[in-house]
């Protein structure tokens, strides 16, 4: 499993919502590619896809933009994963069975690996990217002073 550039440009725009969240502030298109260097045009086709996933709202009108659609500390990174990356990611297709013992010694071994990265996701939601976020600035921050 890895982390493509897609789902991580999907991860830092939800995360700039997120720390939006309490204040009910929406971030617009250009603001989000700004704060994470993310191309305009890109960061506009993943939103598209986190709106149709349900994972964020837009907002029209002249103080539109994009908000979440729910509470950071309901959305789990597998969310936001499995909605760009779709709910097969990184699974072999099925319609061929392993054609040898090794092949499907390696098919199991690979299906464990992908559950047990699946339950770390799980694990991890919106909120605690943001407060690992905070936590980094302020060690950086004390570090220089």
């Amino acid at each position: 499993m890895e982390l493509s550039n897609k789902s991580e440009y999907a991860l830092l725009a939800l995360l700039e919502l997120a720390s939006c969240y309490n204040t009910g502030e929406s971030l617009q298109i250009r603001q989000i590619a700004a704060l994470q260097d993310i191309p305009n045009r890109y960061l506009e086709q993943l939103l598209a896809t986190l709106r149709r996933g349900g994972l964020i709202k837009s907002i029209r009108g002249a103080k539109g933009g994009y908000v979440l659609a729910r509470d950071p500390r309901k959305i789990t990174i597998l969310d936001a994963f499995t909605c760009i990356e779709g709910a097969d990611a990184g699974v072999p297709a099925e319609n061929e069975p392993p054609k040898t013992v090794e092949s499907e010694v390696i098919f199991d071994v690979w299906q464990e690996a992908r559950q047990a990265a699946n339950s770390v996701l799980q694990k991890y939601t919106l909120q605690d990217l943001c407060e690992r976020r905070a936590t980094r600035r302020n060690m950086e921050l004390m570090y220089y002073i």
